[in-house]
């Protein structure tokens, strides 16, 4: 069985355009190596072998500006601030990189960024992260693994695989991105399923809402898909497109009440479905304790990690 149809007929395939950035270093070159990896026999997917093009794609992929993203490139670190956004983790400060004797400074600076801004934000680490001590030094000032989920796995599937959505009564798969009111029953869905704040019914905080909401749309590669279930939302998948790289997929989350039916699949083949038409190499995402053995299950193949360490003093 495919993915259930998506109500909405933009597929929206072509790369953002970059706004504007400070300091931004040149992007690395895409990906031309040639390997695989060899496919493991999975009970739910036909798991096609992953190209090192793909593994590349999704351990150094480097975000620019979109609207509505800052990112502040300097040698030692990137900032991504999302001031309509205001969590920790699409606030963040990832590929460090400096001498031992700086870890201090980088992490001052950080909290300087996000300080200016009032936000919360996240300090994420990768493999290559330097020095290798650096979460060490975090302690010291203050700051520990996110208890939410302090690592996620970097996890890769091959356009090729085959993810079969599940037959799931009364189940319609919306465009969330098409109005306000759907993008805030989706961003109701995530924050049920992940335990976070809701965002409030004030005017201003629904204004901001839809801010994000019009960025997303204005980014060109962005999507945003929420289930229902007679109606009822049921959970929520966001999709970022990097033609002819890959996908990202992000915060596929499903309401406690509906878990077990198969809608976070459903999502997956759905998202699936939308990046085999846009003819990208396949799907990356970082799964989290709960997500990465879903995503395992369906064929998805681990190749890296992210560690993330909470910072709300400058909230």
């Amino acid at each position: 069985m495919t993915a259930p149809g998506v109500a909405f007929d933009d597929p929206r395939l072509t790369a953002y355009a970059t706004t504007r950035s400070r300091r931004a270093s040149p992007r690395a070159a895409a990906a031309i190596l040639n390997g695989s990896q060899r496919a493991r026999a999975r009970d739910n997917a036909v798991m096609a072998a992953v190209s090192q093009a793909l593994i590349d794609f999704a351990n150094n992929f480097r975000p620019e500006p979109t609207p509505g993203v800052e990112i502040i490139v300097t040698p030692r670190f990137r900032a991504t601030i999302q001031a309509d956004f205001p969590i920790a983790g699409p606030n963040n400060v990832s590929w460090i990189r400096c001498q031992a004797g700086e870890s201090g400074d980088v992490i001052s600076e950080g909290r300087a960024i996000f300080a200016s801004h009032h936000l919360p934000f996240m300090w994420t680490l990768d493999p290559g992260a330097d020095p290798p001590d650096f979460a060490d030094q975090l302690a010291r000032h203050g700051i520990g693994p996110d208890p939410h989920g302090a690592e996620s796995q970097v996890m890769v599937m091959s356009i090729d695989a085959t993810v079969e959505a599940p037959a799931i009564k009364g189940l319609e798969i919306r465009d969330a991105l098409g109005d306000i009111e759907t993008f805030r029953m989706a961003d109701g869905a995530a924050v049920e399923a992940f335990e976070a704040d809701m965002p409030g019914e004030s005017p201003k905080s629904i204004a901001m809402q839809d801010r994000r909401r019009l960025n997303f749309r204005a980014a060109g590669n962005r999507y945003l898909l929420l289930a229902t279930v007679d109606g009822e939302p049921a959970g929520q998948a966001g999709m970022s497109m990097f033609s002819p790289s890959g996908a990202i997929l992000q915060g596929g989350a499903v309401r406690p009440k509906f878990r077990g039916r198969g809608i976070y699949r459903a999502l997956v083949a759905a998202r699936q479905d939308i990046a085999r038409r846009a003819g990208v190499d396949g799907l990356t995402v970082w799964g989290g304790d709960m997500s990465a053995p879903i995503l395992a299950g369906l064929g998805f193949q681990k190749v890296g990690w992210r560690r993330f360490y909470l910072d709300n003093s400058t909230a």
